[in-house]
């Protein structure tokens, strides 16, 4: 059992303390209150370890909603490299899990700056790119680490399916054969579906079909179990993943959604959940000729939902709470900027009844920081995961 205290807590559900308390135990949140109610029996336990945070920030573990760590390895270059699987432009039916590098030094770096969650997954090299998984970034191996597998299928538009299919001379070489592929897929995998649920309901008149690995992975985004993660960074290809999705009637989230602000009221009509970033980068490429550290503040002050990621290792994933001050810096309310790494990031992706705030039930993700998480001095002081301390500024690695 374990006993944070006199910490100033942000629950991240609307009720915080100055001064309040946190009990974990069997890697569950079960109490949470002001420290002067927390009952004096608890703290004569003999299996109780206590974490005094008097003066100190305590958040649920921060959440990075959409990077690449460990499927795309820390400092080694092609070998460590498992983000894209650049020989076919439709590849729904890989996953992550199968690519990741848990013992990766960016887990270590996630955790010791209190991200406890990674949404990791494939690259933005196909139309189609694979699962994404929500992993916890402490784990002896990747089975332990797993929060929801698969949590969104990746797809993408603009230029970097176009780039690297044109250079190989095949489609898509064009926006409209993107989007084309897309398609395509999604009307063979509803025809795939509509006879498996014929077969399940006469299996003597209706064979079944021949397994199609690539369309049972559609599925879950076909019956909206998980959605699509739609990389698009400019207006254009933000309305072409909307337009499909609703085609289909298919959830999505937009991933990067660098001109976002510029459609900020058809994304607040469509109900349409942002994942924004990378922003502390340049602009590297056309798509990102409008990147601004504004864009957070502006579609969450128009009512969309935001969370902010690292894209890592275009930012690397230690940065998520510079990358949220910057856009607190630039407009972005601070409460929706710490919900951006937090409640939100876990809402968009599907694992709130997990992660992202702290409330009875809940995994004992915490963070403790020595100071509010966006000052640039503030350094994480001790990580917790599942319950149990993972790191100690102090003491350094644990576990």
């Amino acid at each position: 059992m374990l006993l944070i205290n006199n910490g100033i807590i942000l629950t991240m559900t609307g009720v915080n303390y100055n001064k309040g308390y946190i009990l974990i135990n069997e890697g569950k949140i079960i109490e949470i209150g002001k420290s002067e109610d927390l009952n004096k029996e608890t703290v004569k336990n003999d299996n109780l370890t206590v974490i005094d945070a008097e003066g100190k920030y305590v958040l649920p573990g921060l959440i990075d909603a959409h990077c690449h760590v460990g499927i795309c390895e820390d400092s080694i270059g092609f070998e460590g490299d498992d983000s894209n699987e650049m020989t076919d432009p439709v590849t729904p039916h890989l996953r992550a899990i199968d690519g990741v590098f848990h013992m990766d030094r960016a887990f270590i770096e996630a955790r010791e700056n209190g991200v406890t969650t990674v949404v990791t997954g494939p690259g933005s090299a196909n139309v189609i790119g694979g699962q994404f998984v929500a992993l916890k970034t402490y784990g002896r191996r990747i089975e332990e680490m797993i929060v929801k597998d698969p949590v969104a299928v990746k797809i993408a538009f603009g230029e970097n399916p176009k780039t690297v299919y044109a250079e190989k001379k095949q489609a898509p070489s064009t926006r409209m054969a993107t989007a084309a592929i897309l398609r395509e897929c999604l009307i063979r995998a509803k025809e795939y579906k509509e006879l498996l649920e014929k077969h399940k309901e006469d299996s003597e008149n209706n064979d079944k079909p021949d397994y199609d690995m690539k369309l049972e992975a559609l599925l879950k985004v076909l019956d909206r179990e998980i959605p699509f993660k739609a990389h698009a960074h400019r207006a254009d290809d933000i309305l072409t993943a909307i337009r499909i999705a609703r085609e289909f009637d298919v959830n999505l989230t937009i991933e990067h959604c660098t001109e976002g602000h510029l459609i900020k009221d058809i994304l607040q009509e469509e109900g349409v959940g942002t994942i924004i970033g990378p922003s502390l980068t340049d602009r590297s490429k056309v798509e990102l000729r409008n990147l601004s550290l504004k864009t957070p503040g502006i579609l969450s002050e128009a009512g969309v939902k935001v969370a902010i990621m690292t894209d890592h290792p275009c930012t690397p994933v230690q940065y998520l709470t510079l990358c949220a001050a910057m856009a607190v810096r630039e407009g972005m309310d601070e409460n929706e900027a710490l919900k951006a790494i937090t409640i939100n990031a876990a809402e968009l992706n599907g694992i709130e009844e997990r992660v992202g705030s702290i409330q009875v039930g809940k995994d004992g993700d915490i963070v403790i920081f020595d100071g509010h998480p966006f000052e640039i001095k503030s350094k994480a002081d001790v990580t917790i995961i599942n319950g149990k301390v993972v790191y100690e500024r102090n003491n350094h690695e644990r576990g």
